[in-house]
């Protein structure tokens, strides 16, 4: 963490304790009145329990609101209010559901590949229909896929893309901090700009707070680098910035474009150690499906732009990708609507996997659905294998994700822990035919609250780099056994269950 940043915590912090400190002072000024405040905010929750028992969203995040509410009636209400509904207002969402229409009249689904793909394999079929259908991407030949184990692998082809843009330079990620990878990219986007290429940086503040000094998007238009921070951080006693910006899109000239874990610091590269080694893992696609992480660039950039964009000014325009035996689909998710997108993607290849499901995710952190589906595969016959983390970045989300494994491992899932350190990469293959590399993580964050992207493949040449490198990480791990489970008494307390009955909140 760099020094300059930590007045600004410190600020916000103290903005934020002052507001509390203020809520509590008034509470205690007016406690002769306690009977009629009391009385207020009893019915304020239980209205507030009865909005939330009749809303859509998911079951196990709409218990573990309703619990705190019940056993603390007084603010428990009040608090839900502040923080519990969606924190984007209705005038944000009617602005990028707007920009969300124009985005489906430029991504057109192609009947053709749809009949090729219905041709071979009607499961495959089905999971590109719901993400067409529901996500709005529509489905490509698969071109050419390069698929990165490392982040070091990342950031050398990174860098010799960057330096072939002639036209333009999107780039999007949850965090940028200074350093190594991030100064070296920068310098090559500096003389990018000052050439007359249209370079455009889009990153989280929550993600770079901390990282990033609070105006450093300033500093990149002062160098000819159009920028916009996404959902600034205020300091304000309010969770409306529950909903971040967590994918990591790079797209060049519209030519290729970059995905996965990867975010622009140097722990990616393990320049720096943070928690041991950090594996993390990257896909790199061209041909016609770049055009989707273009657009989904472009829909942001619009919104926090207030722009009108001409989208077709970026298409590539090289003709049309041949069949060449595989299928590509970015797709992207998004806090808007009521459709957990990378969840059911996620569902539908491990309900249709008839030989093998291989998962790494740095967090697993998971709703009854996915545990059902995880647990029926495994007892259908399923080698489910999933790979988590030793060394967690933050303990009490690890502790959550450690408390998933009982009911796992009892199942038949295997569940691996990646011994040199972080592992965060976000993956999925399957039967040696299907695969995702993407930002989705398994928790309530990335798959209800967050803007995300991933690929899905189909018998594309990077299903067996997945495979492969699945398969040679496993011998770096260790084995979570039963008995191990079994003789932890951890596992056995009340606080394993309390973690597992918050863990939407995390």
């Amino acid at each position: 963490m760099k020094n300059y940043t930590i007045p600004r915590i410190l600020f916000l912090g103290l903005a934020i304790f002052l507001q509390i400190a203020l809520i509590v002072g008034m509470v205690i000024k007016f406690y002769q009145y306690f009977t009629y405040f009391y009385t207020v905010n009893i019915f304020i929750s239980s209205l507030v329990v009865l909005w939330i028992v009749n809303d859509e969203r998911n079951p196990s995040y709409k218990i573990a609101w309703i619990i705190p509410i019940m056993l603390f009636p007084i603010f428990g209400g009040l608090f839900y209010i502040l923080i519990g509904k969606s924190s984007l207002s209705k005038k944000i969402v009617s602005k990028m559901h707007k920009i969300e229409e124009k985005t489906k009249e430029v991504l057109i689904d192609n009947q053709e590949k749809n009949t090729m793909l219905r041709s071979q394999d009607m499961d495959a079929a089905k999971i590109s229909h719901y993400i067409s259908n529901y996500a709005y991407y529509p489905l490509y030949y698969s071109n050419n896929t390069e698929y990165y184990r490392l982040g070091e692998e990342k950031f050398k082809r990174l860098k010799e893309e960057l330096n072939k843009a002639e036209r333009f330079i999107f780039m999007e990620y949850f965090i940028i901090e200074e350093g190594i990878m991030w100064n070296s990219i920068l310098d090559i986007l500096k003389e990018k700009a000052s050439k007359g290429v249209d370079v455009r940086i889009i990153y989280d503040d929550i993600g770079c707070l901390g990282k990033l000094t609070k105006e450093y998007n300033k500093k990149l238009e002062n160098m000819g680098i159009r920028c916009h921070v996404f959902n600034p951080v205020r300091p304000i006693l309010s969770l409306a910035f529950n909903n971040r910006d967590h994918r990591k899109i790079t797209v060049i000239d519209g030519k290729v474009g970059f995905t996965g874990g990867i975010n622009l610091a140097d722990e990616y590269i393990n320049e720096i150690e943070l928690h041991g080694h950090w594996k993390d893992t990257a896909i790199l696609f061209d041909g016609e499906a770049v055009w989707s992480l273009t657009v989904m660039f472009l829909s942001l950039w619009e919104y926090l732009d207030s722009s009108n964009e001409d989208y077709e000014k970026y298409r590539y325009k090289n003709g049309m990708d041949e069949y060449k035996g595989g299928f590509i689909q970015p797709f992207s998710d998004n806090p808007l609507d009521k459709e957990s997108v990378g969840e059911t993607v996620y569902l539908n290849i491990i309900n249709n996997a008839k030989d093998y499901v291989y998962i790494t995710t740095p967090y697993l952190i998971i709703d009854n659905e996915m545990l059902t589906a995880l647990c029926i595969a495994a007892k259908n016959g399923v080698d489910v294998r999933i790979i988590t983390p030793h060394h967690g970045d933050k303990w009490y989300v690890h502790a959550v994700t450690r408390s998933y494994y009982k009911p796992l491992v009892n199942s038949g899932v295997k569940i691996y822990e990646y011994t040199p350190g972080f592992i965060h990469s976000k993956t999925y293959v399957s039967d040696d035919k299907f695969g995702v590399v993407g930002t989705i993580n398994m928790d309530y964050r990335s798959l209800y609250l967050h803007f995300e992207c991933g690929v899905w493949m189909y018998n594309t040449a990077s299903i067996e780099d997945l495979k492969t490198d699945f398969v040679s990480t496993l011998e770096k791990c260790t084995e979570i056994e039963k008995s191990y489970l079994d003789n932890n008494k951890w596992y056995k307390t009340i606080g394993r269950s309390v973690l597992r009955l918050f863990a939407p909140l995390m």
